[in-house]
């Protein structure tokens, strides 16, 4: 939590001191006028809350997220990664993919990734036999398609735009500003970014990342 500048309280308790020492008028004897515009003190906090904001989770799919229990984003951030999405129903399908190719363990130990989570929806849009078929080579094809949905850095919506090494190996390059990302070469929306949990930001998207073909 941030901590405000008492300076501009200080200043105030001075001023308002100085009137009550002087009987609050002016020198022909009429009262001041009252002063209603915004002290330094309340744009201080209104800049702060602005901020706070803006450290926060954001995109339309957040209000779909519990406020309390383990899904909920308080929950969320005391779990590492794997163990996390697997409270948030809406990934129940990528947790499950996570299982099958043996990554859960990797996801919750290694420290500061950003992850790209598709969407229950993201895989029920691809055609049909797709998941079917990553699922039939869980070490290979399977585990390719997930790491490149990881990066090994944390990133922060502020420099969220740019290209990253994916834990995979290859780039993925994010579009975008301030609340509004694309992701990769097919353009996956984020719908819930900068979700925190113990090891990871995640951002939660609506496609599934498919690394580039040779």
């Amino acid at each position: 939590m941030k901590i405000r500048s008492i300076a501009p309280a200080l200043t105030l308790v001075a001023a308002l001191s100085l009137a009550a020492c002087s009987g609050g008028g002016t020198d022909d004897g009429t009262d001041a006028p009252d002063d209603t515009s915004s002290s330094p003190a309340d744009e201080t906090s209104e800049a702060t809350d602005d901020g706070a904001d803006m450290a926060g989770p954001f995109g339309p799919a957040c209000a779909d997220v519990p406020a309390t229990g383990a899904g909920s984003f308080d929950g969320m951030s005391e779990d590492p990664v794997a163990t996390a999405a697997g409270n948030n129903a809406d990934l129940s399908t990528l947790v499950d993919l996570v299982g099958l190719a043996g990554l859960g363990d990797t996801l919750n130990t290694t420290e500061n990734i950003t992850v790209f989570a598709p969407a229950n929806a993201a895989f029920e849009a691809l055609p049909p036999g797709t998941v079917e078929a990553v699922q039939a080579d869980p070490d290979g094809l399977l585990t390719t398609v997930l790491t490149y949905h990881v990066v090994p850095e944390r990133i922060a919506p502020e420099d969220l735009a740019g290209t990253f090494t994916t834990l995979q190996g290859d780039e993925l390059t994010v579009e975008g500003s301030g609340e509004d990302f694309t992701v990769g070469a097919d353009a996956a929306t984020v719908v819930c970014g900068n979700v925190q949990t113990a090891n990871a930001t995640v951002y939660i998207i609506d496609g599934v990342l498919m690394p580039p073909t040779e």
